[in-house]
C-alpha cells in the first residue's frame, strides 16, 4: 500500500500517535537503498510514479490535516517523515522542514517532528542543517561495514559506512540511531562480525537514544527471521550496562 502525502495518524511502535508525511511518489517508491526487509517492497516494483510533491503542496495538505485533527480532538505525538523510500531525496526537503515546524508550532506545539532517514544524504549541508532543526532525527545504520550493508541494505553505488559515521559525528550525539535486527541466509545481526562492529560504531557516535527493532511486516525477500525482544535485549546488554539509552521493539 502506497502512502498519501500526509497520512494517519497511525500508531507507531517507536513514536506513538504519528502523523505521517510521504515526500515521495504517491503511487511508487523512491530510495537509494533496496533493503531486503523493506515493507514497501523492491525498488524495481515501485516505479509506476516518479513525481515528488513540492513545498506548496505539503504546506496545504499538512495544514488541512492538522486543522482537522485539532477540531476533531485527535492527538498527535509526532509528525513523522517516512513514506515510501528516503525522504531526504526530495529536493524541497529543507524548505519543507521549516514549513512543518511552523505549522506544528501553530497547531500542535507539544508534538515532535521526526524524520526517519537512512542517513545517506547528511553529507549535504542543507540536509544536515534541516535535520538539526527537528526534534527526532532518526538515522539508520544496520550494518558496520560496506560488505555487510550490501547484504541487508543493498545501497546505491558509492555508499560507504565510514562516510556515514563521520557525517553522523557532526551531530555530537544529538540524534537517534535506528537499527534493524534480523537473520537471513547471508546476514545475521547477532553474529560477532555484525554485532561487535555495530557496537563499536555506537560507542564512537554516542547517540542520545538507540532504536533497535526487528521484522514486523511482510518483507520482499524470503526466508528472513525476526528476533524476540529478549534476544535483542541480550544482544545489546553490553551497551545497556554502559549506560546507553536503548528502545527495543519486537
Amino acid at each position: 500500500m502506497r502512502e498519501e502525502l500526509v497520512f494517519g495518524p497511525i500508531h507507531s511502535r517507536r513514536l506513538g500517535s504519528s502523523l505521517g508525511i510521504n515526500l515521495l511518489p504517491r503511487k511508487g517508491k523512491l530510495c537509494n537503498f533496496d533493503c531486503i526487509y523493506c515493507e514497501c517492497g523492491w525498488n524495481k516494483d515501485g516505479r509506476t510514479d516518479e513525481r515528488l510533491p513540492d513545498a506548496g503542496e505539503l504546506s496545504e495538505a499538512l495544514e488541512a490535516k492538522l486543522l482537522a485533527c485539532k477540531e476533531e480532538g485527535v492527538g498527535i505525538d509526532s509528525i513523522t517523515f517516512s513514506g515510501d523510500g528516503e525522504p531526504t531525496l526530495n529536493p524541497f526537503f529543507p524548505e519543507i522542514i521549516d514549513i512543518t515546524i511552523a505549522l506544528r508550532d501553530k497547531y500542535f506545539p507539544e508534538a515532535k517532528v521526526s524524520v526517519l532517514s537512512n542517513a545517506t544524504r547528511i553529507g549535504k549541508e542543507e540536509v544536515f542543517q534541516a535535520l538539526r532543526k527537528v526534534d527526532n532525527p532518526v538515522l539508520k545504520i544496520d550494518a558496520p561495514s560496506d560488505d555487510l550493508a550490501a547484504l541487508v541494505n543493498q545501497p546505491y553505488a558509492g555508499y560507504h559506512v565510514e562516510d556515514v559515521v563521520r557525517n553522523l559525528e557532526r551531530f555530537g550525539g544529538n540524534f537517534v540511531l535506528q537499527t534493524m535486527f534480523l537473520k537471513s541466509a547471508s546476514f545475521d545481526s547477532s553474529s560477532p562480525e555484525v554485532l561487535e562492529g555495530w557496537m563499536d560504531i555506537v560507542r564512537r557516535l554516542r547517540p542520545r537514544e538507540i532504536m533497535v527493532y526487528t521484522l514486523d511486516r511482510e518483507t520482499p525477500a524470503e526466508g528472513l527471521e525476526k528476533f524476540t525482544v529478549q534476544e535483542m535485549e541480550s544482544m545489546v546488554r553490553p551497551l545497556l550496562e554502559e549506560g546507553f539509552r536503548i528502545q527495543i521493539r519486537g
